[in-house]
């Protein structure tokens, strides 16, 4: 799944991880793919199908 890195970094934010989100800025690509980029998220303290499940219920996607 992509997942743009902005909502990733914000989603880092929220959980009040702000030394993730600023490591999570200088590290992700743009658009992150959960299954190529899981090392990377795990190295972030993020489960990649946390991310699914968030996104994919719509919880941070707006107009969905």
């Amino acid at each position: 799944m992509q997942i743009d890195k902005q909502q990733i970094i914000d989603y880092l934010r929220e959980r009040g991880d702000q030394d993730k989100a600023q490591q999570a800025e200088g590290q992700l690509p743009e658009q992150v793919d959960t299954d190529q980029h899981a090392g990377m998220l795990q190295n972030l303290g993020i489960n990649p199908q946390d991310l699914i499940a968030k996104f994919m219920g719509g919880g941070g996607i707006p107009g969905m």
